[in-house]
């Protein structure tokens, strides 16, 4: 339990509203996913000083914006105001403001635009990528038979299946469940997003960096992440065939050639890297928290079955005769709250939003809430009758 001083203030015009009070708030070992403790008391807070307001975390002067209505408004029509990436102390130590994710400006949109039609074009979203799951999935079946019944861990085993999916895109290739290369960077991975070492440090980052403890020898492991994008890249670089781009890296070294003489573009070497790291991170731990979230809740509710049959492994072909199973999977995803705390993000200019003006640059927290009722995405529910999209698609 570690505890600090947490300034609140609802965001008003005048000072004299600010209180100041000191509140406890654990840190646990286990992950933000599934010990959403920050989350949990900025909503308690919100229902005192309502869904904006200014709270103090070590340092750091954050507003929050707390609710899903206060959220939605702000990303969906205020989306180019709320568009800043803000301060993060762990990944801006690892990324420094280089590549997709944790850039601001002219950077990102270029690369955002880049990687979006790159992805597409080997198949995100389409048929190929489909095939890259299934084959996945078969490796996963094998894995999860290995076990003979006994209990496991499948932190590491989903992480594993989901990050090759990725990296079948990005490096061209999957890897061997044992590779020991792999392992050690998902468990670079995995400290980032699990470790209570790394959520301190974004809070108290000035101060850390001074004092003797785990992080700074979990930094020289991180480092290790961008020396294996780096020595992944230097190899596509020697075997490159312009016409036939065989990965992302080989079409961002493509793209960093027809570039070359344009002194404004953002494709060069180091936002190669650092991109290639964060669509590494993005799609390995997102997706593999979302199915251990699913296999929760599957033992938990023991009388969800689904309805593809088991003769074979359903496939896209199979989604319209599959409502039961797509209500199933939106149902997970609503309950569920991968990432509690979401990325920091800042105004990219002075923004009015209900009534405060929230100044440029400042550093944002944005809480939806935890476990929204159905009827905020599909209006009220009737007694006795199934979800909306049963026997129909979503909208």
């Amino acid at each position: 339990m570690f505890i600090f001083p947490l300034n609140i203030a609802g965001h008003h015009r005048t000072s004299a509203s600010e209180v100041a009070l000191l509140a406890a708030i654990p840190v646990s070992t286990c992950p933000p996913s599934c010990c959403p403790s920050l989350s949990f008391s900025v909503l308690q807070l919100s229902e005192k000083y309502g869904p904006v307001y200014t709270i103090h975390l070590g340092p750091r002067r954050i507003v929050v914006l707390c609710g899903y209505d206060a959220v939605k408004e702000a990303l969906a029509d205020q989306a180019e105001d709320f568009s800043g990436r803000g301060e993060q102390a762990t990944f801006d130590w690892l990324f420094r403001g280089y590549g997709v994710a944790f850039s601001n400006g002219e950077r990102t949109k270029q690369l955002r635009r880049f990687s979006l039609m790159t992805l597409r074009n080997f198949g995100l979203g389409r048929r190929p990528i489909e095939e890259r799951i299934l084959e996945e999935a078969h490796f996963l079946l094998e894995a999860l038979r290995s076990t003979k019944g006994e209990a496991f861990d499948p932190t590491y085993m989903l992480s594993r299946t989901v990050s090759n999916v990725i990296s079948s895109i990005i490096f061209g290739n999957r890897f061997d469940y044992e590779d020991p290369e792999f392992l050690s960077l998902l468990n670079m991975i995995l400290f980032l997003f699990l470790s209570s070492t790394s959520i301190l440090y974004d809070m108290f980052s000035g101060a850390m960096q001074y004092l003797p403890g785990p992080q700074h020898e979990a930094f020289k492991h991180l480092l290790g992440l961008e020396e294996f994008v780096a020595r992944k890249v230097k190899a596509n670089q020697e075997t490159l065939d312009p016409n036939s781009p065989r990965d992302f890296i080989d079409s961002f070294l493509v793209k960093m050639e027809q570039e070359k003489e344009n002194p404004s573009s953002e494709f060069f070497l180091k936002n190669l890297v650092f991109t290639t790291l964060n669509i590494f991170f993005a799609g390995t731990e997102t997706v593999s928290t979302t199915l251990r979230y699913a296999f929760l809740i599957l033992l938990k509710y023991p009388e969800i079955e689904g309805d593809s049959g088991r003769h074979r492994s359903p496939n896209m072909d199979d989604r319209a005769q599959m409502p039961y199973t797509e209500a199933v999977i939106h149902e997970m995803q609503r309950y569920i709250d991968v990432l509690p705390n979401g990325l920091a993000r800042r105004v990219i200019r002075d923004t009015q939003f209900r009534g405060y003006t929230i100044p440029k640059v400042q550093s944002l927290l944005l809480v939806p809430g935890i476990s929204q009722p159905l009827s905020t995405f599909c209006g009220p529910l009737q007694p006795n009758t199934p979800p909306v999209w049963v026997g129909k698609r979503p909208k």
